[in-house]
């Protein structure tokens, strides 16, 4: 009953090509996207509505409040616990997502640093003072692998990398493990397009969130206290809708807001692709490719 996990840049078909797999093998899935973590946030994060799941079981969706902040540890141990249970009950757990720390800490035994109050209050002090992109920039000077993993918008995450570094002596990514056998002897599968397909698609899928609502979606979270979330609201799509939302809500400032939406996926796409490709273990698979669901079960009865 070891896993499958399928992994690989965002807008590449991962979440239909995992229920295709569950559905062959009696699978349940396992969310490793850090903000389909949160309720609410469906158009954004293109997750699955619950009428077209199939009926196969989902886990670690729809788990946190906007308000709240995701973090790598809590889902390590979370979704650590579904893994283990879905084997348990004899399912062949179907681990599905592209946030790429997310994915590592669940497969590879990632111990985490300790953190230090005061060092994180002079870093949150200097995010404050000299704003969410500068403070990634020193962290790109300093640490540009932790960099290119961890979004530009992402101050909690680029205030921990800095924290890391500075008690540490060494790159944020010296924590994480050594790439080996992963946890579980997971079957890891990568799915990929060619980038200008790719970049098609993502601009067809932007144009489509915000057809299908995405502002309005930002407006109800709003209400719900999205911009206390530190996590939440800094999400591609929902921070690009609430800085526009905040200057009026103007026609040509959500125009602006959708195009810097789809820049900011393509560009995210760039990094989980640099990521994922490092990993050895990854067998890689064409998105347009029929029969990749076959192939993914081929490949988990191969090694089993």
């Amino acid at each position: 009953m070891r896993p499958i996990a399928i992994v690989g840049p965002t807008g590449t078909g991962k979440s239909a090509l995992a229920l295709d797999v569950a559905e062959r093998l009696g699978g349940e899935i396992v969310n490793a996207d850090a903000m389909q973590l949160y309720r609410g946030m469906d158009i954004g994060t293109a997750k699955l509505p619950f009428d077209e799941r199939r009926g196969i079981a989902h886990h670690q969706l729809d788990v946190l409040d906007v308000t709240e902040t995701a973090t790598v540890g809590r889902y390590q141990g979370a979704a650590g616990d579904d893994v283990e249970a879905i084997m348990a009950r004899g399912a062949v757990p179907v681990i599905v997502g592209g946030s790429m720390l997310y994915v590592q800490s669940l497969l590879d035994g990632w111990g985490f640093p300790a953190t230090d109050p005061d060092v994180r209050a002079r870093w949150e002090a200097r995010l404050a003072e000299v704003g969410v992109a500068a403070l990634h920039a020193e962290l790109a000077d300093v640490d540009p692998e932790a960099a290119t993993a961890i979004l530009p918008t992402d101050g909690r995450r680029i205030v921990r990398a800095l924290e890391v570094v500075e008690l540490t002596g060494r790159p944020f990514a010296a924590s994480a493990p050594t790439i080996g056998p992963p946890r579980w002897d997971t079957v890891i599968v990568g799915v990929d397009w060619e980038t200008t397909v790719l970049d098609d698609r993502l601009r067809r899928r932007t144009d489509l969130m915000f057809d299908d609502g995405l502002v309005d979606e930002v407006r109800a979270l709003q209400a719900r206290g999205l911009h206390d979330g530190t996590t939440a609201s800094r999400a591609i799509g929902y921070a690009q809708v609430l800085e526009a939302l905040t200057a009026g809500g103007g026609a040509d400032a959500l125009a602006e807001a959708r195009e810097r939406t789809f820049v900011g996926t393509r560009r995210y796409v760039r990094r989980q692709r640099s990521w994922f490709r490092r990993d050895h273990r990854i067998r890689w698979l064409d998105g347009p490719a029929p029969g990749n669901a076959d192939a993914v079960v081929d490949l988990w009865r191969d090694v089993s």
